[in-house]
């Protein structure tokens, strides 16, 4: 089990020590890492999520998980709000960082260093109550973070011009029309399918590398940061056990779908939140908690990796 484990872990740690070696030596800089993260954003996650879409299953389950983990994101964000005054003066932003995921820059990429490439699928279950959340209350309670409010056209014309959205969504309708289905055992199905994969091979390994360039640690702020990580883990904990008990009660247990519940629960906070909010004073604060989280996420990932082979 031990050798399992480290073939899912150590590709993790190189690829990310990769990318922070790459900002140390000047191998990468902020101009060339912007255009990996564009690459990343542009094309091959918004193939990734259109692949994990078109492929799912589209059942009353999936409507259920998408249910849960929605208002798992809408708990975990009140608790926030109850919460933030033990980060004081950082209020502002930490209920946002106490709510929803990075599964589009980090957790496809990891499960499928668990699970495999092929089944993202269930993933994207867990997935798309998430991004659903981050596009609309998420980005409505960061503007109001700002002191701004955020119309539902707004919230509309985001998720329309976003290309991971647009690639989600291409695949939820096509997915949700049957098209998979019926041109899976064609030779077209098939031609499709292996250029999808071609496409998607690299996605892993270039995200890794990305987070591992923008790791940044302000040792001044690591107080206020652990009080916070600390405080998302133990409300994601709650979180997710209230989810988990509600779903496979109501459906039969499914070890692969539980594995993409926990390894959602470990994730960071999204990096949309420097990009679509300004941080002001308290930008260090969001941008070291996120680096930090990353690296929380990367630390329970062993233990993500061994329940997977139980």
């Amino acid at each position: 089990m031990v050798t399992q484990i480290l073939s899912m872990v150590l590709p993790v740690l190189v690829m990310i020590a990769l990318g922070r070696l790459c900002a140390v030596c000047g191998i990468l800089n902020d101009e060339r890492h912007a255009g990996l993260k564009a690459i990343i954003g542009d094309i091959l996650l918004p193939v990734v999520l259109f692949q994990a879409f078109f492929t799912a299953e589209y059942s009353g389950k999936l409507l259920l998980v998408f249910v849960l983990v929605f208002a798992g994101c809408l708990l975990s964000l009140a608790a926030g709000y109850v919460l933030r005054r033990f980060v004081k003066p950082y209020g502002r932003f930490m209920p946002l960082l106490m709510t929803s995921f990075e599964g589009g820059m980090l957790g496809y990429a990891l499960y499928a260093l668990l699970a495999g490439a092929d089944r993202t699928a269930t993933y994207a279950m867990v997935d798309i109550g998430q991004t659903m959340f981050a596009y609309t209350v998420f980005l409505a309670a960061l503007k109001s973070a700002e002191g701004q409010k955020m119309s539902p056209g707004a919230m509309a014309r985001n998720m329309l011009t976003n290309k991971a959205c647009i690639g989600m969504l291409l695949g939820i309708v096509l997915g949700a029309l049957g098209v998979y289905r019926a041109i899976a055992p064609t030779g077209f199905g098939e031609v499709l399918m292996s250029m999808i994969s071609f496409i998607t091979a690299p996605t892993s390994a270039l995200i890794l590398l990305v987070v591992g360039y923008q790791l940044r640690v302000s040792r001044k702020l690591l107080r206020p940061v652990a009080v916070t990580l600390g405080l998302r883990l133990a409300v994601m904990a709650v979180v997710m056990g209230l989810v988990s008990l509600v779903l496979f009660a109501v459906i039969p247990y499914d070890r692969l779908l539980m594995l993409a519940l926990l390894l959602q629960y470990t994730l960071p906070a999204p990096f949309i939140i420097p990009l679509y909010a300004d941080l002001r004073e308290d930008g260090e604060y969001v941008s070291t908690t996120l680096s930090l989280g990353t690296v929380l996420a990367v630390v329970l990932f062993p233990l993500v990796a061994a329940f997977s082979l139980m």
